[in-house]
């Protein structure tokens, strides 16, 4: 099966890879799910939504401004340089 799969990304013309939140987790970047998810700790529908931020824009930015200083911080895993690998193909 791995064959295969390599075989099949040897020659496509265009990959696609579609991960979940999950992948940088390992980075210290948290999820919106799970044990310690942001979604447990933030109401999403304050945060994420249209109605959000008609209502509150300035908690909204104040919230992504977060998300990206966090994001900032951080540094690749390894399923991140797995993924450069992959495009070096």
């Amino acid at each position: 099966m791995i064959k295969k799969a390599r075989e099949a990304i040897l020659h496509c013309r265009r990959l696609r890879v579609l991960t979940g939140a999950g992948i940088s987790a390992e980075s210290g970047v948290p999820t919106f799910r799970g044990a310690n998810g942001l979604w447990g700790k933030y109401n999403v529908m304050e945060l994420a939504t249209p109605e959000a931020f008609q209502r509150n824009p300035e908690l909204v930015w104040k919230f992504y401004n977060w998300r990206r200083e966090v994001i900032a911080k951080v540094k690749p895993n390894p399923a991140h340089k797995a993924l450069v690998d992959l495009e070096k193909i």
